[in-house]
């Protein structure tokens, strides 16, 4: 059994260790030692990387007691090696645990939140809670978490045995009943006590801060997405930064940002709006050009072709009421973009044909898929560059229909 060095001291960054064996899986090699000071991911803490030795550790894992330490060469079994953490991403660990500890204490206390959820990534983290929280309760759930941190109160790590554990279940925002033997119960003065396999500060101020980024709603809770330590610093220079960089753009104050922006986005759907309308003047322009010159079927039915270049596959939707509004007229639009053809086959009420029919053929030729009812169908394949040629063959087998 592998002594674990980091259960009782969090702030040790490396120890002389003796390699007890070393086994070889998909080209890597599993080192376990008789001491460690890193921690094995658990507990939705990620788990520390570092050195054994010149060896590089690239991630730890605890299996049936036995601690593996992953590394890009082997060890020989007895040798001597020295344990080296990467301080710094302990640390973040750390940080964005703890931070979760205090945020998790800070909804519950406040508003009576459970944690049913913790996940701690590389670039993220959240918990997930069981109920829905307003703005305004996150951020005094915030605000609360952060003055704790600021206090920089004492935290400790305890080993009590379930049938001690229990009698502080009161103090505890979760406490599982179902664990039994020795528990390791880490608190926070006046604050968080719970159950926890991870690695702590020996204080609150180790954690610097914790910043919500945002809130989403999560089967009937919601998922608190926020960042600690380091983490939220990096984040809110970059943010500082973006929004420097878009008040200067605007040659205006940081303050005055968010009033221009949605001073930008008016204008751009009035703009939007006056395209919008300039563009159906000219598509319907376009249709009662192409009417006057429409060849007939053999069912009877007019054939009207549209062809939009350069579309952006919204267009052919705008014109259906005005060509199913044409009598006896079997409409067909093609619309083309970059690397993709749209079209509708659409007739007007009592016209002969049966758009579904029609559709096959343009499924067909251009290699799409596509279906509807009998007097509206649409569908979309791949660009070519014989479309046009395609589609007067189209044309032809529709008239002859």
């Amino acid at each position: 059994m592998t002594l674990k060095l980091y259960e009782n001291n969090s702030l040790l960054k490396k120890c002389q260790a003796t390699v007890i064996a070393c086994t070889e899986k998909d080209g890597q090699y599993l080192v376990e030692l008789d001491q460690t000071v890193f921690f094995p991911e658990g507990g939705g803490q990620l788990s520390d990387k570092g050195k054994l030795g010149e060896a590089f550790v690239s991630h730890v894992s605890e299996k049936a007691g036995h601690i593996y330490h992953e590394c890009d060469r082997p060890l020989e079994p007895g040798a001597q090696v020295e344990a080296v953490l990467d301080w710094k991403l302990r640390l973040d660990r750390m940080q964005q645990h703890c931070g979760e500890h205090i945020l998790s204490y800070a909804c519950w206390k406040l508003f009576g939140t459970k944690n049913v959820g913790f996940h701690m990534h590389e670039d993220m983290v959240y918990i997930d809670v069981d109920k829905e929280l307003s703005n305004e309760e996150l951020l005094q759930a915030e605000m609360l978490t952060n003055e704790i941190i600021w206090e920089n109160r004492p935290i400790r790590v305890d080993y009590l045995d379930s049938s001690e554990a229990v009698k502080l279940k009161d103090k505890m925002r979760k406490f599982n009943d179902k664990l039994t033997g020795t528990l390791r119960i880490v608190s926070i003065e006046d604050a968080d006590v719970c159950t926890c396999c991870g690695t702590h500060p020996s204080s609150t101020g180790m954690v610097g801060s914790v910043k919500v980024i945002r809130k989403e709603k999560h089967k009937g809770g919601c998922r608190i997405e926020f960042l600690c330590g380091r983490r939220a610093l990096l984040d809110a220079d970059k943010k500082n930064s973006l929004m420097l960089s878009i008040a200067e753009g605007f040659s205006t104050k940081l303050e005055n940002v968010e009033a221009m922006l949605a001073k930008q986005a008016e204008d751009m759907a009035q703009l939007q709006l006056k395209l919008r309308n300039a563009t159906m003047k000219l598509l319907e322009q376009q249709v009662e050009a192409a009417l006057a010159v429409a060849p007939s079927c053999a069912n009877g039915a007019r054939l009207l072709v549209i062809t939009i270049p350069e579309g952006d596959g919204k267009e052919g939707k705008q014109l259906l009421p005005k060509v199913t509004s044409l009598a006896n007229t079997l409409s067909l639009i093609v619309i083309v973009q970059p690397e993709r053809l749209s079209y509708i086959v659409a007739t007007a009420p009592g016209t002969p044909g049966n758009c579904q029919h029609y559709i096959r053929l343009l499924n067909e030729a251009f290699g799409g898929r596509g279906g509807g009812k009998p007097d509206c169908t649409q569908g979309g394949s791949p660009y070519c560059i014989d479309w046009q040629a395609k589609l007067e063959a189209i044309k032809e087998q529709i008239l002859q229909m």
